[in-house]
């Protein structure tokens, strides 16, 4: 069955993105040939997958748009600790927090650049 194997963030200010991600989960970034394309790292330990940052070729998302693209969700040990530190980096919130029933605590944040992220803090107890 095919899987997800790498995922994209669009910027348009690409600098601003890194700085945004590398402060919010420790990602790691390194620009792939002198290309305005990064490469990402999120981690090594446990399931997940890596991307890339590319430099935005149209406009920004909209406010109050549909979501038009596949939106990633990060798994995080406490939400409430990550939806603050998104918003101390420049981040906006786009649905608070909210219990999944059985699952756990979800939130969308906006990152600097306009997209969508996800955040999860399982918790089974979560109702």
């Amino acid at each position: 069955m095919p899987r997800v194997v790498h995922f994209e963030i669009h910027a348009a200010e690409p600098e601003r993105a890194v700085a945004f991600y590398a402060g919010l989960f420790d990602w790691r970034f390194q620009q792939w040939a002198g290309q305005p394309y990064w490469l990402l790292t999120t981690g090594e330990d446990g399931p997940g997958i890596n991307g890339g940052l590319v430099l935005r070729r149209g406009p920004a998302p909209g406010e109050a748009q549909p979501v038009n693209a596949f939106v990633c969700t990060v798994d995080v040990p406490d939400l409430d600790r990550y939806l603050a530190r998104a918003l101390g980096l420049g981040g906006g919130e786009a649905v608070p927090k909210m219990a999944v029933p059985g699952v756990g605590w979800l939130a969308y944040v906006k990152d600097t650049e306009g997209n969508l992220l996800g955040l999860m803090q399982p918790d089974p107890a979560a109702a």
